[in-house]
């Protein structure tokens, strides 16, 4: 039982790290032309750009889709590093 505990203390352990680890890595998305767009391995916005041209010509509808757009692949991404980091350390682990 002792050893039970022991490995879920450490598994904790990695799991904090990985929550570290995922803080501070950001990913970039550019897939739609003018919207840029960096979120968090943890999955928070950090930033948000979109190109004056955009703006300017003043196509609301085709600008919301396309930061629907770019918001849906830079969350995708994101879980995509999670997965790949939790997967490195708990490789055991179902549906990983």
């Amino acid at each position: 039982m002792f050893d039970k505990m022991k490995g879920l203390m450490e598994m904790k352990k990695q799991a904090d790290r990985i929550k570290r680890e995922l803080d501070a890595s950001t990913v970039e998305v550019n897939e739609v032309k003018g919207v840029r767009i960096v979120v968090s391995g943890s999955q928070n916005f950090q930033s948000l750009e979109i190109d004056e041209t955009l703006v300017n010509r003043g196509d609301k509808e085709r600008l919301e889709n396309d930061l629907l757009r770019s918001v849906n692949a830079a969350i995708r991404q994101s879980q995509s590093l999670a997965a790949q980091k939790m997967k490195a350390v708990m490789p055991g682990l179902p549906g990983m």
